[in-house]
């Protein structure tokens, strides 16, 4: 007999909201209700972030609640429910900045030639640590709405990246997938909208007297 101890079963972690999902593919509306309710904020901030208009993150609020009425018998148990209810709402939103088209800015499958390199990645102009504890300053209400300030004033096709992967989580592949780009490219936005946020918020937050010169930095 072995006295080798049994292998230990990971289990999955359990999904509150599928139950949920599965009452209201049953019929009963007060789940679809409770649905709303824990998905509402979070789908308009997904959107907002992505389309920098509150008009229009309410609409795609409200098509991604509709969408999910029509879709819910879709609904696939592997698939976690949040990440399955914000994809449908990053397609929505994506849906309205390519209807942008004809404003004067760059698509969202502009590219840099084949594929956009690493080369030409902008060089920040002030860098300087922090006078706070990054962390800390997350916290704070006053640096969130510098952040999202910050946020809507990046290119669309680099603040979808960027809001995609870093805020809502999704992988370098799903938010290829989203975007109809190759990862090779998320890589280089989410990178480029990573040095220009941090660029950004280092000219309010970070500290002066140590400031470094990057066309000195050499010298």
């Amino acid at each position: 007999m072995s006295s080798q101890p049994p292998e230990s079963v990971s289990v999955p972690p359990v999904d509150p909201d599928r139950d949920i999902v599965r009452r209201a593919q049953a019929g009963e509306f007060a789940a679809f209700e409770e649905l709303v309710g824990r998905f509402q904020s979070r789908v308009f901030g997904l959107a907002y972030r992505m389309l920098g208009e509150s008009h229009d993150a309410e609409d795609v609020t409200q098509q991604t609640f509709l969408s999910l009425v029509e879709h819910l018998r879709d609904f696939r148990e592997e698939s976690g429910v949040a990440a399955w209810v914000l994809r449908i709402a990053a397609n929505h939103a994506l849906k309205l900045l390519r209807k942008r088209r004809g404003l004067p800015t760059v698509t969202l499958n502009d590219t840099s030639g084949p594929e956009e390199g690493y080369g030409d990645v902008p060089h920040p102009a002030f860098i300087a640590p922090w006078r706070d504890d990054p962390t800390d300053l997350a916290e704070r209400h006053e640096v969130r709405e510098l952040i999202d300030r910050a946020l809507a004033d990046l290119d669309e096709k680099y603040r979808a990246v960027f809001v995609l992967r870093d805020v809502e989580g999704f992988s370098i592949q799903e938010t290829a997938e989203l975007l109809g780009i190759s990862e090779a490219n998320v890589k280089v936005r989410l990178l480029r909208a990573r040095l220009a946020l941090r660029e950004r918020l280092t000219r309010v937050l970070g500290d002066e007297t140590t400031r470094v010169f990057p066309d000195h930095q050499h010298g």
